[in-house]
């Protein structure tokens, strides 16, 4: 197993870091008229992921983690229905490596909050 020393080294953050890239990518093909709404929401949420990832890993409790890991599980529910949204639009069609990606990094985040509150209750 090898050795965590910063957020970077998490699998769960690196994983939300191609993600981000997907939904800029994504995003690139809105409408211009979108700029400001959709796109904007989108991308916001997406970086605000491996953002709460980060910034919870800084703190030197595991409350504080698992409470920044919950933020970042908002902002994925945050992006399905923004992706929902834009799918009924006709923005784009489905993509399932987004869906992927999205349930991977929720079942990952849960199972980190998971292994940290045993870690709590069992010392």
């Amino acid at each position: 197993m090898k050795k965590i020393r910063t957020h970077e080294d998490l699998d769960l953050w690196q994983l939300s870091m191609t993600f981000v890239t997907e939904i800029y990518s994504l995003t690139d093909a809105f409408p211009v008229s979108e700029r400001y709404g959709l796109t904007a929401q989108l991308r916001r949420a997406a970086v605000s992921v491996p953002s709460n990832i980060a910034e919870g890993s800084a703190h030197q409790s595991a409350r504080e983690l698992i409470r920044y890991l919950y933020i970042a599980l908002g902002s994925l529910a945050e992006i399905e229905t923004q992706l929902g949204i834009a799918k009924r639009l006709g923005y784009f069609t489905d993509s399932y490596e987004l869906k992927t990606q999205s349930f991977r990094i929720k079942r990952m985040t849960i199972k980190l909050i998971q292994s940290l509150r045993n870690r709590q209750n069992n010392p």
